[in-house]
């Protein structure tokens, strides 16, 4: 996984499809490995702004499944299904924690 830019976020990661919907986070970083088909989504999450630091949210779920996910990275937002939504590591941001 990637370390993030700053220390700013010091809680504990997780996988961005654990972060409860509307807690603030950023992410920080990205799975490694895994097989050619992995290595492409975690390129794609990183052409699209997934990067360490980038401030994240998740907006919605679907229904009745949770699947996909609403995710805002940013000023964007992205529908991910949570395979790939595990694929990116975030920290509750500080001021979220106590959400």
């Amino acid at each position: 996984m990637n370390q993030p830019r700053d220390g700013a976020a010091s809680s504990q990661a997780m996988g961005l499809d654990a972060l409860p919907r509307g807690v603030p986070a950023t992410v920080a970083g990205l799975a490694e490995g895994g097989h050619d088909s992995v290595r492409a989504m975690v390129l794609r999450l990183m052409e699209i702004g997934f990067l360490p630091g980038e401030p994240v949210r998740v907006i919605a779920s679907g229904f009745p499944s949770a699947d996909p996910l609403a995710v805002r990275v940013g000023q964007a937002t992205f529908a991910l299904r949570r395979h790939e939504a595990a694929l990116v590591q975030v920290r509750v941001d500080a001021a979220g924690a106590g959400a």
